[in-house]
């Protein structure tokens, strides 16, 4: 059957060609010039022979470009793969290998990085994106080369299940892998998405989200797009700006990892006017319950659904559907279309219950086809025919899904299972602590130990033998923390995801 993810695009835009699509800044693009524009790029980039399949990278923050570059790449039947722009060379060059990249994107602001990259890898065009006025280093192209090609008007007649984009994971139990995402799953997965949301023509999503990640990408901008919707692109977050563009714009969804919504319901609204924003979607990480009370407390009117994916499910998989049909703490059920199931070390399906945790596992039309070149790998995550996520998680007598914590991050502590998350939920509900994260630490007599890592509210007090003591009156014996360590600020990756690792190298 032959689909290309750009038709979502192409109908959205003869169905309202003069509607703004991206609101940058002070600018705005109408649909009818992004399809033209990203028409052109496709253009180009076939014009240097580019043959279906081939994959470009795009290396860029949120910016019109990537948008006009992404667009381009799928109009052509290429494979989009984009990347984090904060990456180093190493990582560049171990990304551009193992894709078989033909040609990378990038920013004159990252594009040193590319540069010291590209000698590993091979004879690899760069186009870089300006922003400033100064001149592109040698040996690079400016991207508006890609827009001087004539817009045929062509869509290529890919393959419905043909790679549309090759999503990198982040690595974090071993080095990354190329998940293969399909037209047709992105398809869906947007569609379904949309259709979950109640996302409506007149809607105005805040894409502050990085575009390089399967959450903004997938379930902000895509669904927006899908459904004719117009898109606040915001090129990273910063409480005051986001918020006044929220006033600005009109917003009407918001989607953020938790950390956003910490940031956001301690500034609060002030004198701004957002009565049109109604809903706002948690992913990337669990929404303590804390955090998701305070948001809603500062935001009257506004409802705070989470939901749950991965790189190699198109972002969605569960999701709570609505204010009247969620539980607080819960990931909600699965999307239309996915199967999900608990199961034990042995493959078996584990019967609902609280004491019943075992591993996510899922299949459905918005799993990946599989890691790119690694059949090993693609093999051990999808044996049995279900994606086996590495998340562990009980089910309850409704159905609910509960994420208890990842595999890697259960703390094994003489013997008791400890889950970081139960611990972190009560540390955050501690009136001084705004941000909370629990990991384990190798203990000769126990295995492992307990630490936790927290950033005070501004002007708040504490001592971390005050929070071991609070902690210890609300756990069990062996899961408080024994030892406490108070940071300015919690590390974080570019989705505004904690990172573990990190705390873990403390």
């Amino acid at each position: 059957m032959s689909f290309n993810l750009a038709t979502i695009l192409r109908e959205s835009a003869a169905a309202a060609p003069d509607k703004p699509l991206l609101h940058v800044a002070d600018t705005s693009l109408t649909y009818a010039q992004v399809d033209e524009t990203s028409g052109r790029v496709a253009s180009a980039l076939l014009a240097r022979g580019l043959e279906p399949g081939r994959t470009v990278a795009i290396h860029l923050p949120n910016v019109p470009q990537f948008v006009m570059a992404y667009f381009g790449i799928l109009k052509a039947g290429l494979v989009m793969m984009p990347l984090n722009p904060l990456l180093k060379a190493p990582e560049i060059a171990y990304h551009l290998r193992d894709s078989d990249a033909a040609v990378i994107v990038t920013v004159d602001l990252f594009a040193e990085e590319v540069l010291k990259a590209v000698p590993d890898v091979g004879d690899i065009p760069v186009f870089v994106v300006r922003t400033t006025d100064a001149e592109l280093p040698p040996g690079t192209r400016p991207f508006e080369e890609l827009y001087q090609a004539a817009d045929t008007r062509d869509i290529a007649p890919t393959d419905a299940d043909d790679t549309a984009i090759l999503l990198y994971t982040s690595g974090t139990t071993g080095r990354p892998k190329g998940a293969e995402l399909t037209h047709f799953q992105l398809f869906m997965a947007c569609t379904v998405g949309g259709d979950t949301f109640g996302f409506q023509p007149d809607d105005v999503s805040m894409v502050v989200l990085p575009l390089f990640h399967v959450f903004g990408l997938s379930s902000i901008f895509n669904v927006a797009v899908r459904f004719g919707g117009s898109v606040v692109l915001v090129p990273r977050f910063e409480t005051g700006a986001v918020l006044d563009a929220l006033e600005r714009h009109r917003c009407t969804l918001f989607g953020g990892v938790p950390t956003m919504y910490v940031a956001l319901a301690q500034a609060g609204p002030g004198d701004r006017e957002l009565s049109r924003l109604r809903v706002g979607i948690s992913g990337g990480a669990s929404i303590p319950g804390e955090v998701l009370r305070a948001f809603e407390q500062a935001f009257p009117g506004v409802v705070v659904l989470e939901g749950y994916g991965l790189s190699e499910t198109s972002a969605l998989a569960t999701f709570n559907f609505s204010a009247d049909e969620r539980k607080v703490l819960s990931i909600g059920k699965p999307m239309w279309g996915v199967d999900l199931r608990i199961m034990d070390d042995d493959g078996h399906e584990l019967p609902r219950g609280t004491e019943h945790v075992g591993e996510i596992c899922l299949r459905g039309h918005n799993v990946m086809k599989g890691y790119y070149k690694n059949p090993d790998a693609t093999a051990a995550a999808m044996h049995g025919g279900w994606f086996h996520t590495g998340d562990l998680a009980y089910r309850d007598e409704d159905g609910f899904v509960f994420i208890v914590d990842r595999k890697k991050d259960l703390v094994i502590r003489g013997g008791f299972n400890v889950y970081p998350r139960e611990i972190e939920e009560v540390l955050y509900a501690h009136e001084a602590i705004v941000e909370a994260a629990v990991v384990g630490r190798a203990d000769p007599r126990l295995g492992e130990e307990v630490v936790a890592y927290v950033s005070l509210a501004p002007g708040a007090a504490a001592t971390p033998d005050e929070i071991i003591a609070y902690a210890k009156e609300r756990l069990a014996a062996y899961k408080y923390p024994r030892e406490v360590y108070i940071l300015a600020e919690l590390p974080k990756g570019s989705t505004g995801k904690i990172l573990k690792s990190e705390l873990r190298a403390l």
